[in-house]
């Protein structure tokens, strides 16, 4: 099959990026729900014991079967080229859901990586 993007490859690269971004989201709520005053073992006892952590978990069986799926469909150096585009939502969604900061070499970066998920989409 080439590199060509079909809708089955721009789906599943869609998949990965969603989950990912979803699995990173809850992983970041579950750290970020546990109380300053939880240490060692009981901070890790207070996180299993949320939900986003479990839901972290799917997302990242999810994107590894979607990961699987994708890259037997492309070439490996496209695979990962392409999925450095997660890089730049999980970037984004943590500015959106965690008020993070994006400090002008990070919009530089975002930027760049961006061109670059571009140019190896385009290619095909």
């Amino acid at each position: 099959m080439g590199s060509e993007m079909t809708s089955l490859v721009i789906g599943l690269w869609l998949l990965n990026a969603l989950v990912d971004t979803g699995g990173q989201l809850a992983f970041k709520a579950a750290a970020s729900q546990t109380p300053s005053t939880t240490t060692g073992f009981a901070h890790w006892r207070f996180m299993l014991a949320r939900p986003w952590i479990w839901v972290g978990v799917a997302c990242y069986v999810i994107e590894f079967v979607a990961w699987l799926a994708f890259l037997s469909l492309v070439p490996l150096s496209d695979g990962v080229l392409l999925g450095s585009i997660n890089i730049v939502v999980i970037m984004l969604a943590g500015r959106l859901f965690f008020q993070e900061k994006l400090a002008p070499l990070r919009v530089a970066g975002i930027v760049l990586v961006s061109i670059g998920v571009a140019v190896v989409g385009l290619r095909g």
